[in-house]
């Protein structure tokens, strides 16, 4: 079947994608404050970051392995294989809390699952937008993909609390299981271009996954473009992940604001991270897009500076939407650049090491920023945070592949054409 020629917001198959990608983020999020929610009711605070860290520990370190199944077998099939195993995780825990009261133990034990299974999802799903569109679609199709991230984001904990109201921890759980089963069906009529070729046996001998797992690392050294993205990548993203989760909640503290001024300063965050999606929606061709990437970069880094010296929460809401515009901006050009860059066999690889960094390693140094901050006091740690992206920065303007690079248009045998279900 042949892809559209028109642009990716009115092409159906990437729609089918989008909402599919949108019931997914929507559940990931309400998944993750029921979660946290029970652990608590059960257990109280001190056992909610272990039930979280239960499940976050599995994602980080198979993360890498679930790359290379996606480029074994193809990065649809693995999506709709893992997303098929979490919805029924998910309903089967539902389906028990009808009839039992929730554990901790049982927490964990789905945690962990839902972990491992995630290890696999994550880089697949980030490998489809590749598979799904032209080459010069990619910006907005990103684009869309952040917009849909954010509204899913900010849409999860108020799902969760309505669902929680009507029957406790089994009606979250099986709300959220209902969404990953209508993220599943949409997925299953999403047509990409196939990985492998038509006579190529997908699964490979045994043995043999160490050996591509390192070469994901000698591709992305041996493609300076794709190297310096995914190391400006990982900077930015430890850089920002502790201000985003606990470092606005100090400010808050310090400043007098209360809980609702921490909800103020993520929501614009989310608002400008969201704008700038919709943006590159309908202006997806950037004159000069790699010197939009290390300006967004900069800008992006020098603004979560500025929060050591916001004194009113005006201006941190301001700033907020600032910061998350520029981001934004920034990460869908990063994963448009490395998309546009990878061939397709090596698409779940370098997605997943992408990934590792933002969805495995980065919750981690949440506790050290705590820890700092209660230390050398949270301006301190905001000053360091934006030092840490300015770093990155360092790393895209130390290089010439960024500097230079575009987005190039699909030539006319272009094999993304060929979409297959």
């Amino acid at each position: 079947m042949q892809n559209p020629a028109g642009p990716a917001h009115r092409d159906p198959n990437v729609f089918r994608w989008l909402l599919a990608y949108a019931f997914s983020c929507v559940a990931n999020s309400a998944y993750f404050l029921a979660l946290g929610w029970t652990a608590n009711e059960i257990a109280g605070p001190a056992q909610v970051g272990w039930v979280v860290a239960a499940g976050a520990a599995p994602r980080a370190l198979l993360m890498l392995v679930g790359g290379v199944i996606a480029d074994r077998f193809g990065p649809r099939l693995v999506v709709i294989v893992s997303d098929a195993v979490r919805c029924a995780v998910i309903l089967a825990l539902a389906a028990g809390l009808v009839f039992t009261s929730p554990t901790l133990w049982l927490l964990f034990t789905v945690a962990l699952l839902f972990g491992v299974v995630d290890a696999f999802f994550m880089p697949s799903v980030g490998a489809l937008p590749a598979l799904i569109t032209r080459q010069d679609q990619l910006v907005r199709l990103q684009g869309m993909r952040g917009f849909t991230l954010r509204l899913g984001n900010v849409a999860g904990p108020p799902f969760a609390g309505l669902a929680m109201g009507f029957g406790e921890p089994a009606a979250v759980f099986g709300a959220v299981g209902v969404l990953l089963a209508l993220s599943l069906f949409l997925l299953v009529f999403v047509r990409t271009l196939p990985v492998h070729g038509g006579d190529e046996k997908s699964a490979r001998p045994r043995g043999e996954l160490w050996r591509d797992l390192m070469a994901a690392f000698a591709y992305a050294r041996s493609r300076p473009l794709i190297g310096a993205v995914l190391v400006s990548i990982a900077l930015v993203e430890i850089a920002t992940v502790g201000p985003l989760n606990v470092g606005f909640l100090f400010l808050a503290d310090d400043r007098g604001w209360g809980a609702s001024g921490v909800g103020w300063i993520v929501g614009a965050f989310g608002a400008g991270a969201g704008a700038s999606g919709l943006m590159l929606t309908w202006w997806a061709n950037l004159p000069r897009p790699g010197a939009v990437y290390w300006g967004t970069m900069i800008a992006g880094s020098l603004a979560i500076g500025c929060f050591a010296w916001v004194d009113t929460l005006l201006v941190a809401v301001l700033a907020g939407a600032v910061a998350g515009g520029l981001l934004g901006l920034n990460g869908a050009l990063a994963l448009a650049f490395v998309q546009t860059a990878t061939e397709p066999t090596m698409l779940g690889r370098i997605m997943s090491l992408g990934t590792l960094v933002g969805l495995g390693l980065a919750p981690f140094t949440i506790p050290v920023f705590g820890t700092v901050a209660a230390s050398i006091g949270t301006d301190a740690v905001f000053l360091s945070c934006s030092a840490l992206g300015l770093m990155g920065s360092g790393v895209v303007l130390t290089s010439s592949a960024i500097r230079r690079a575009e987005l190039a248009a699909p030539r006319a045998d272009d094999a993304r054409a060929d979409l297959k279900p």
